[in-house]
């Protein structure tokens, strides 16, 4: 395996590191107490200095999103951490929260410090049953040593934080979508502008809205400062980044890697190369919504945002999907498709109805019913989805379907072809194209 700096999973395999105790015994909850002998503003130039990007997959400033909170509003100021980690192909926020969720509250608090928050709350999948136990076990160890609470930590500095079980929408990742249902509302996103959370965020007051990954390694920068954090990874692409891996692979799991890393060489070294020997076919590499990657496209890519920008694909929120020769190119994105016309909210006609007539076509494209101008249709819906809904859905339903239609037209074509003469077979099963990854 290759051998990299090692931040959020560093003591991820001591069997106590979900303890307070255990987590406190190797540095834990020292970030906080520097950060309360610090100036709010100080924190967030820090963080800023760190040149740390939003995990979950937008990829923006940390430091600048929290720099953005207006003070003095009259109104208080809330903390969420979003870990509601839905997209397909990514689950290192649930190993964070089962083996680590100390680092994940420390880092909240000490986002809630800069910005002068008294009150946080992570919102859980609904569907991440064991690592919400995990998350309020640590939270009532923190209230029981007044870690939270009033007083926090002997200061005068007051801050709550509740964890809060989602109900199974893919859609409640969005952020505005999150806020919304966090109010007690149907999980719809909202219009930006004016409805930017930092300034009309959670019941209309300043609020930050980070991943779990992120606030996990804001300790870690305050402990060893900014200038230490962004000597790591490449120029603009600063740090560690966790990688979920899963689908053809030998040893599909969560690994950190520095930003800037080969891709060839973390299939090789980190994932064990191709499961039973097999020829790598395409790469998903930043979860389902981002554009697939033949292998030819990624002899010399690397892992962080402008290496997979280059490529026209993105590294967001790191889910690497590995594909090998066996796969069905049609019968992959019918099921991803599925999935996204399935999770649409519906408060958007392209994306409501749009999403569910692309998952149609690739069904009878993909069943031996294909017709001329099937691949021409659903590039032309494409066309009036992206861009047009008032969140990225509509966005993660079309970059993955252009860049199949694209990437593997052949695929597409030949079934069609095939229908057409008559030697058509339907896929037999819709989800067997994913393999045995996690």
């Amino acid at each position: 395996m290759g051998q990299h700096r090692q931040i959020l999973l560093e003591h991820i395999n001591q069997p106590d590191q979900n303890s307070l105790p255990g987590y406190e015994s190797r540095g834990g909850y020292q970030a906080i107490k520097k950060a309360l002998a610090m100036d709010p503003l100080a924190i967030i130039e820090e963080v800023k200095k760190s040149g740390i990007r939003g995990r979950g997959g937008a990829g923006f400033s940390a430091g600048m999103k929290w720099s953005f909170v207006p003070r003095n509003t009259g109104k208080p100021t809330y903390i969420i951490c979003n870990a509601d980690e839905s997209e397909p192909g990514t689950f290192k926020d649930r190993l964070l929260m089962e083996k680590n969720p100390h680092a994940v509250i420390e880092g909240m608090m000490v986002a809630a410090l800069a910005v002068q928050s008294k009150w946080m709350c992570v919102y859980i999948r609904g569907e991440y049953a064991y690592p919400y136990t995990q998350l309020k076990k640590a939270v009532t160890e923190c209230y029981a040593k007044g870690y939270l609470g009033k007083n926090i930590f002997g200061s005068d500095y007051s801050l709550d934080l509740v964890v809060h079980r989602g109900a199974g929408a893919y859609i409640c990742g969005e952020e505005t979508g999150l806020i919304e249902s966090l109010e007690g509302k149907k999980g719809q996103p909202r219009l930006k502008p004016p409805y930017f959370p930092a300034v009309l965020g959670l019941y209309n007051s300043p609020t930050v809205v980070n991943n779990v990954e992120t606030y996990a390694a804001v300790p870690w920068i305050i402990n060893n400062g900014a200038d230490a954090y962004a000597a790591i990874g490449t120029e603009k692409s600063k740090g560690t980044k966790l990688i979920s891996a899963s689908g053809h692979i030998n040893k599909p799991g969560v690994y950190e890697i520095e930003m800037g890393y080969p891709f060839k060489r973390f299939l090789e070294e980190e994932c064990g190369g191709m499961l039973n020997g097999r020829k790598l076919k395409a790469v998903i590499p930043g979860g389902s919504s981002t554009p697939i990657l033949r292998a030819e496209d990624i002899e010399d890519a690397v892992m962080d945002y402008e290496g997979w920008n280059k490529l026209g694909t993105f590294l967001g929120s790191g889910g690497v999907i590995v594909l090998d020769d066996t796969v069905d190119m049609v019968d992959a994105i019918q099921n991803l498709a599925h999935f996204y016309a399935h999770e649409s909210c519906g408060q958007c006609t392209p994306c409501r109805e749009g999403g569910h007539w692309v998952e149609k076509t690739f069904r009878r494209i993909n069943n031996g019913e294909g017709a001329p101008g099937d691949v021409e249709m659903i590039n032309s819906i494409c066309n009036q989805i992206m861009g047009h809904t008032i969140c990225p859905l509509g966005d993660a339903l079309v970059m993955p379907v252009r860049s199949f239609l694209t990437k593997f037209n052949d695929e597409f074509k030949g079934k069609i072809e095939d229908a057409l003469a008559g030697k058509s077979t339907p896929t037999k099963s819709l989800n067997a194209s994913f393999g045995d990854g996690h």
